[in-house]
């Protein structure tokens, strides 16, 4: 998927002022659409205003040749992925009515687009109730009418509640002359003989933050192709596991419109797994992040509350001048839901957002122009040679620590870090410059939300006892000769699929119907 690319403006000049008027009555501002379905589908327009004069002019793009413009997803794609060529907008949904001069309905009801008035709480709640079914149309964050209060901070206080109006503030309003650099390394994906042998390179075991404990990462877990025996181990070295799905299904949608139900199979099933096949027995795996990053809105979240979930780290926060610190979703999140498919949770929920950050990939900060951030590292394309690598690893450090010291993500794929030994060397190189000073501390997810719930001065951190739990682990894996077991199973038809485990094998290879492995009915 490509960012949209040339921007042109049409002349101002008055011809098209009564079409663009027609054009943008009542359309969003930022609404691509069409003026017509010949050529090559990779022209759009927006309306935008100016300022100056108050006239509506037609701002117009143009996706790169080979791509094209997809309305629904309001951006460029490859044009085999593009089926809307021949509309014109995105469909018109009907929108309920929420501002009126006098009030049309009684206490407690809300007006639907078509005139009847309905109870509040039956708005965005998933199923429409209004005839013409447009309470269920203003959901998003900012029109939600059941939608989580901004933040107030006397209602949120740690060690279970942490808001700020625009996100940066530092827990326990510590100076950030005090407060502790915490980068977290994290790893999207299975975890196998492809990319074991990183792991044990980038966190061996003589690398330890200034408090003496050897540094940790996360791993987000997804199922497929998982040596369970190696998540075990890093498991018992410290490592936090996190789940990312069962099935890392492709379809987009499948994430961002899945049910309560699809969201409960894949991430508690997974961690279900997890814990039977990785042996894991001490209720530690509590995080998740959604596949493509692609959240689920308040049905994912409702979900990790009702399974004991703590966190997600899926919502991502556009590139600013200030960096934003984790939240919970107690109260309304403190930016703009970026990305996402645009699914970010609009109510309440008593889950911490580990919210990633978006890395600033300009190769020249103080002179290169403005650059959409990225969220994994990978997807900072322009980040081609090792010497790139190292100058967006040190450059976000210092916007970092620099600021409010919110906690750095450096979020991979292993294929990535592999794919040139260059990029494996940088890392390591920037993590044994980080250890050398003593205000920075490689954590694991968990490990932020500890420091955070008991915010503790960079001179107290040596005595902090959560920090200190599997300090410095010798010893060998549990076991070095794991079972491998050949599995099939019927949601899978002609796959046979090896599971690497400590345990005894399964009847089935696990999947997503039956994520133990012993067998399921066909449901009558």
């Amino acid at each position: 998927i490509c960012f949209i690319a040339v921007c042109a403006q049409d002349d101002d000049n008055g011809e098209n002022e009564t079409d663009a008027d027609q054009l943008c009555e009542n359309r969003p501002a930022d609404e691509y659409f069409r003026l017509s379905t010949d050529g090559d589908c990779r022209e759009v327009v927006r309306c935008d205003m100016n300022a100056d004069n108050a006239v509506t002019r037609l701002a117009a793009v143009k996706c790169p040749t080979g791509l094209a413009f997809d309305l629904d997803r309001q951006t460029c794609d490859w044009k085999t992925n593009v089926k809307n060529c021949d509309q014109l907008e995105k469909p018109r949904k009907v929108q309920p009515i929420f501002k009126t001069d006098e009030p049309q309905c009684p206490d407690g009801k809300l007006l639907c687009g078509n005139g009847e008035c309905l109870d509040k709480e039956l708005f965005c709640n998933g199923k429409p109730d209004c005839k013409d079914e447009s309470d269920e149309n203003a959901c998003d964050v900012d029109s939600d009418p059941n939608r989580a209060p901004d933040c107030d901070p006397t209602q949120c206080v740690l060690p279970d509640c942490f808001c700020s109006a625009d996100g940066t503030r530092i827990p326990g309003n510590l100076e950030p002359a005090n407060v502790p650099q915490m980068i977290t390394i994290s790893f999207n994906g299975a975890v196998n003989i492809d990319n074991i042998d990183l792991y044990e390179e980038i966190f061996a075991g003589t690398r330890a933050n200034p408090n003496g404990c050897q540094i940790r990462g996360t791993f987000f877990v997804s199922h497929k192709y998982t040596n369970y025996s190696a998540v075990q181990d890093l498991h018992r070295r410290g490592h936090e596991i996190a789940v990312f799905s069962i099935t890392h299904k492709e379809d987009p949608n499948y994430w961002s419109q899945g049910s309560y139900d699809d969201w409960l199979a894949e991430m508690a099933g997974a961690r279900l797994i997890v814990e039977r096949f990785a042996n894991i027995t001490d209720g530690s795996i509590i995080g998740v992040r959604a596949p493509y990053l692609r959240v689920g809105g308040n049905k994912q979240f409702e979900m990790m509350a009702d399974q004991f979930f703590v966190y997600d780290s899926s919502i991502t926060a556009s590139l600013g001048r200030v960096p934003i610190w984790p939240y919970t979703l107690y109260f309304r999140m403190p930016h703009k839901c970026n990305g996402n498919a645009h699914n970010c949770p609009s109510r309440s929920h008593p889950v911490w957002e580990m919210v990633m950050n978006e890395l600033d990939r300009r190769d020249d900060p103080t002179f290169d122009e403005s650059l959409p951030g990225c969220h994994m590292v990978d997807s900072c394309s322009n980040v081609q040679s090792g010497d790139q690598f190292g100058r967006l690893l040190r450059h976000n450090f210092n916007r970092h620590f620099n600021s409010n010291r919110a906690p750095l993500g450096l979020n991979f794929h292993a294929s990535w870090l592999k794919s040139k030994k260059e990029f494996k060397d940088e890392l390591i190189k920037f993590i044994e410059e980080m250890l050398a000073r003593n205000d920075v501390y490689f954590v694991t997810h968990l490990q932020v939300i500890q420091w955070m719930q008991n915010p503790t001065e960079l001179n107290g951190l040596r005595d902090f006892q959560e920090w200190k739990e599997k300090c410095d682990i010798k010893g060998q894996p549990y076991c070095s000769l794991p079972n491998s077991c050949a599995l099939n199973t019927r949601e899978l038809p002609g796959e046979t699929l090896r599971l690497f485990t400590c345990m005894e094998c399964p009847n089935n290879y696990p999947w997503i119907l039956d994520p133990t492995g012993d067998g399921f009915s066909v449901r009558k």
